[in-house]
Order: C-alpha cells, then structure tokens, then sequence
C-alpha cells in the first residue's frame, strides 16, 4: 500500500511517499480503509522534536493520530462489521502506525462509529480535539448547568470543542481569543468571547464574575495562561490544564485551594490502559454530532496526504482557521481509475 513516512526529524518536515505492506489486524483490531486524517500540534511535536519525546515512533515513522474510514477487516469477533464506517485516534506514535496511508490497522477500543451527517474525511477531524476537551470537562472537572467555565484558547482546536461542550451541559461558557474572527467563533458556538490582549485576567474575572473567579478554567495553552488560569478561578475552584510541562510557582493554587487536573490524552494509546474510555467518548461526540449539539471546525483548505509536509508549514505559518483536514485524495482517484 502507499503511505507517507517522515524519513527525518526536524523543522523541514521531510515526508515521502514510499510502497509499504499492507498490515493485517489481529485481535481486537480492525483494518480501515483511510478517507482522512486531521492535523493537530502534538503531529508537529513529533515530527519536529523526534527522539527528543518518549513517545516518537521510529523512522521511517507513519504519522497521523486521527482517522476515518471503513471497516474492510476485522481480526476475528469484533464489535464492527466489514463495511462500517468508524473513527478514532488510535496511532501515529510509539509504536502504533497512523493513518498517513491508504490502510490502517487499529485498536477497535479506541474507535466508534462516524455522525451519520458528517461526510468521513471532516470525521477525521473530530477523535483528538473531542477527547481531549470532554476528558477534561467531564471526566475530571465534572462541569455541569449553573457554573461558570472558562476556556483558554476558545477558538483552537481543543478549545472550540470545550466551548460547545460547556454550553452543551449547561454552564455559563467564557473563552478568550486574539481577535473578533475568533470572537465570532466562539460567539457562534454559544460562548462569551474575551480579548485577552486588551484584557487583563483581573479585569474580565471582575467584569464577568464579580470578582469571584470561575468555577472552571480549561486551559488549553500552558505557559504564563496556566498562572492566568490560578488567578482566574475562585476559591476552591478547579483547573484544567493539557498543557504542564513547566514550572510554576503554586503559591496560588495552594492560597485559593484550587484543584489542577492535567489530561494528557494519548496515556491509553501508550500504555494500552483505558482504551474503552476513548471510544465510549467518541460514541457520545458522534451522537452528539448527529443531533446537532456538537461541530468541529474545518479549515477551509484541505491538503492531501502527499501535501502533508505543506500542512505542517501551512500551521507553522499561524494560517489555519480550524483544523487542518488531511484527505488521500490523490490515492483514491489512482484506485478508482485502475478499478
């Protein structure tokens, strides 16, 4: 089969197309026949900082965490037939291959069925953003109608998520964002937009809350915004970070008797703990999707997998307004033609 492979990690994103072997699933895997993947900043990570991360597959390394597509094997019983439509985040690290190719073997605990109304290449674009911001809403904050949420990065790929599941459970939703087309998103997606560059932290908690803090602060950046989000929260209140490898001074935290909770994802997928938990998230996203309480925001340029070196850059350059779709197109036109 074809695929893309990273042949060396670094800045210059140096992806090539080379002819590999088609995987064959084994128990409790399936084998899906890709129509997209996604983009996301971890992808970047990994193919930029390479060996310097635990978790970066060896080279020639098969990238691409998020995926979409049929079912066209399964190895043995399987909850999932020949022919389903499924969609997941379920590799391009560590040892497990991603989706950079026209077939992938996957862990069928980590996947779920496509909306029904989304086209499979836009599913793609769902499984990472999507867990990650119901992980750390609901699984560790626990947010629910009447409280105040703040989300950091609210027009992101995490953050747009977070908004909507905010506004979906209830809670009075904030977001900051850099400018008024972001503002517009998380307008739209039912959230209070924040301009954190003509606002400082002290300002919109006095203007929104009182002077209180919010119940809960999802923040999605890290940095100098995980301090933000301390002096942002009230008392007692609870933090949310998927960004913590830094050193803060938790005088704050300590003062405010805050909680911090850290979600970091891709923990299942590395140490093979938990994978039901993915795919039961993803089943309520999907459903959520087709009962229009939940969309994922899609660039308006999509790349082909043999331009994924280009979307790396294209991200890089700040010009992606959504997630970055990522479609064999190329591939599937050479096997139609040959059909």
């Amino acid at each position: 089969m074809k695929a893309m492979l990273l042949e060396e990690y670094g800045p210059e994103h140096r992806f090539a197309e080379h002819d590999i072997e088609k995987p064959v699933p084994g128990p409790g895997q399936v084998l899906i026949r890709v129509a997209g993947s996604s983009f996301n900043p971890i992808d970047n990570k990994i193919a930029t900082l390479g060996n310097l991360l635990s978790f970066a597959p060896p080279l020639p390394a098969l990238l691409g965490m998020d995926v979409a597509g049929e079912v066209v094997e399964t190895g043995g019983r399987s909850r999932f037939r020949v022919g389903d439509q499924v969609m997941g985040c379920a590799g391009g690290l560590d040892d497990l291959p991603g989706a950079l190719a026209e077939y992938m073997v996957a862990d069928e605990r980590l996947l779920a069925p496509t909306p029904a109304c989304m086209a499979p290449a836009d599913a793609a674009c769902l499984p990472l953003v999507s867990i990650t911001a119901w992980l750390g809403l609901f699984d560790k904050a626990s947010v629910s109608r009447g409280q105040t949420l703040l989300v950091h990065g609210g027009a992101g790929g995490v953050g747009h998520m977070a908004v909507q599941l905010g506004v979906h459970a209830g809670a009075e939703v904030y977001a900051t964002v850099s400018t008024e087309e972001k503002g517009a998103v998380v307008e739209a997606l039912g959230g209070i937009p924040i301009y954190y560059r003509e606002t400082k932290v002290e300002e919109y908690v006095d203007g929104f809350t009182g002077g209180r803090g919010f119940d809960v602060v999802f923040d999605t950046v890290g940095g100098t915004v995980l301090d933000q989000s301390f002096a942002a929260a009230r008392i007692g209140g609870q933090v949310v970070s998927t960004a913590t490898r830094s050193s803060h001074d938790l005088s704050l935290l300590h003062a405010r008797g805050l909680s911090l909770h850290v979600v970091f994802m891709l923990l299942p997928m590395l140490t093979g703990e938990g994978r039901e938990l993915h795919g039961e998230i993803l089943a309520n996203v999907s459903g959520l999707v087709d009962e229009d309480g939940l969309a994922v925001f899609v660039d308006d340029r999509r790349f082909d997998f043999t331009d994924v070196g280009e979307a790396y850059r294209y991200w890089e350059q700040g010009k992606a307004s959504g997630k970055i779709s990522l479609v064999p197109e190329e591939w599937n036109t050479i096997a139609n033609t040959s059909d």
